[in-house]
């Protein structure tokens, strides 16, 4: 049994409404589900609406393998809903607002809870609003030094400018973005594009970022079913990524993350990093929704895998 480290997963819950039918979501809290299916206790950081989906996200998360315990319950904004149409298997979100993960309230519990983390995640959607940038940026800070603060970007236009991706840069030990993101956050910044082959440009310009943010020791970036690249001041490792078959890539890659924290804090190397979360991330992508259920077959096959 590997000891279980305390994980958080800090911003929005909510709807993901698909025309066929609707699944709990949202990306740290899909981080959590999966940190949570990996061994860890996993805890999920959000608000929801005194309503009926308030009610159905709370009998959703009750038998899964995460501690729901402290998601706050608001009673003047509704539980997030974001609209997904698929196009060849990618999604195009509609994100409603205001919802109740916007208001995301600083307490004494939640705070309790950062200082004794071994990993906290969260992303760059649910600071859209003051409130919650606050609160998460403050729970990020409140930390321990030894813990792994991890942003994951998320941009979803409009819902994002390059002062949130500072500052939350300015907090991180670890960054996760995708490939398509990687040009944009370098531009927000004012970082100079790299030239080079594909590859390279990402590899440079991860390094740029861990040049420019002294707190930032490694910049993860996917790129979908071509694998993943993992940089840090001593060295890069890239993956080639898994041939799965792709249901839909909702919550793929908050499963690589979920993969990346869980080994980080095990002490584990760039390649055994890479090979998890390429691992989890397909398998999900493999599979509908961003919380899907994982038979003990299939845990225990991925676990022996990155182990090996």
């Amino acid at each position: 049994m590997t000891e279980q480290h305390l994980i958080l997963g800090l911003g929005e819950l909510l709807w993901d409404v698909l025309p066929e039918g609707s699944r709990l979501g949202g990306a740290p809290s899909n981080f959590a589900v999966m940190a949570g299916r990996l061994g860890d206790h996993a805890t999920i950081l959000s608000r929801i609406g005194r309503d009926d989906l308030g009610r159905q996200a709370v009998d959703v998360l009750d038998p899964l393998p995460v501690d729901a315990s402290h998601v706050q319950v608001d009673s003047n904004h509704a539980t997030g809903r974001v609209t997904v149409m698929l196009e060849g298997g990618q999604p195009r979100f509609t994100i409603h607002e205001p919802a109740a993960w916007d208001f995301l309230e600083l307490t004494d519990q939640w705070v309790s809870l950062a200082e004794r983390a071994g990993a906290i995640c969260f992303g760059s959607l649910a600071q859209r609003c003051l409130e919650s940038r606050q609160t998460i940026q403050t729970l990020a800070a409140q930390t321990s030094s030894r813990c792994v603060r991890l942003f994951d970007v998320n941009l979803r236009a409009p819902f994002y400018s390059g002062e949130v991706i500072q500052e939350s840069l300015e907090l991180a030990t670890v960054m996760k973005m995708n490939d398509a993101e990687a040009p944009l956050v370098l531009g927000l910044l004012g970082l100079p594009a790299a030239g080079g082959s594909p590859s390279e440009q990402l590899r440079v310009g991860a390094e740029r970022l861990l040049e420019e943010f002294p707190t930032l020791g490694m910049v993860a970036v996917t790129r979908g079913g071509q694998g993943s690249l993992l940089v840090t001041r001593e060295e890069w490792h890239e993956h080639p990524g898994f041939p799965d078959k792709v249901v839909d890539t909702i919550g793929a890659g908050d499963a690589f993350t979920a993969a990346l924290a869980h080994y980080l804090l095990r002490g584990a190397d760039l390649e055994t990093l890479n090979e998890a979360g390429n691992l989890w991330g397909s398998w999900v992508a493999s599979q509908a929704g961003g919380m899907p259920a994982v038979p003990d077959e299939v845990l225990a096959g991925m676990v022996e895998a990155v182990e090996r």
